[in-house]
């Protein structure tokens, strides 16, 4: 019975040492931001957001551009601005504004430049290069009738900044007019 209060007492004697050496945990007014946020850091998380939400990251819905040529209009829906490795959907319509007796979507290898594309549906009729184009024959379009190509792709690794090129429109060999893009790519 007697060892009882020598242990406690050695306890206790053990709970005051580690308790030595500690500060006060109450927080002090004039060190409120030492222990939070500081608000310049809080201002960048915002701002960062807020570029995110207005789209100046990507992942914002793809405008579509048109452009009339008289016996064709080609519109075409892609991304303005993606990031690197991220899959994305580019639609192309194609409008007969007169008979066209062979339908033919060109592209400019630069447009393509560092992506791979995995699907475009319908598939073509025939494929070709030639002129410094992709050609993709899609066959005879009556007047007003239209072609709605799919085509699927993903950014490579490697490509940063962007890539620009162009959507031409043929009628066989006959060019009828062509669309200038550009896709912003970020890291």
């Amino acid at each position: 019975m007697g060892s009882r209060p020598v242990a406690a007492a050695a306890g206790q004697e053990d709970r005051m040492q580690a308790l030595e050496g500690l500060e006060d945990a109450r927080p002090s007014r004039r060190r409120f931001w030492d222990r939070h946020a500081s608000p310049i850091s809080i201002l960048l998380l915002g701002s960062l957001l807020l570029a995110a939400t207005l789209g100046v990251t990507g992942g914002q819905p793809s405008p579509p551009r048109t452009a009339d040529f008289g016996d064709a209009r080609l519109t075409v829906k892609t991304p303005v601005v993606i990031r690197n490795g991220e899959f994305f959907e580019t639609d192309v319509t194609l409008t007969a504004g007169a008979p066209l007796d062979d339908a033919v979507i060109a592209v400019t290898p630069a447009l393509w430049h560092d992506m791979t594309v995995n699907t475009m549906i319908p598939a073509p009729g025939e494929e070709s290069f030639k002129d410094g184009r992709f050609h993709f024959s899609y066959g005879p379009l009556g007047a007003g009738e239209r072609l709605h190509v799919k085509i699927d792709g993903q950014i490579n690794p490697p490509l940063f900044a962007g890539t620009r090129g162009e959507i031409a429109v043929f009628d066989g060999e006959r060019r009828i007019g062509a669309m200038p893009l550009r896709i912003k790519v970020l890291p």
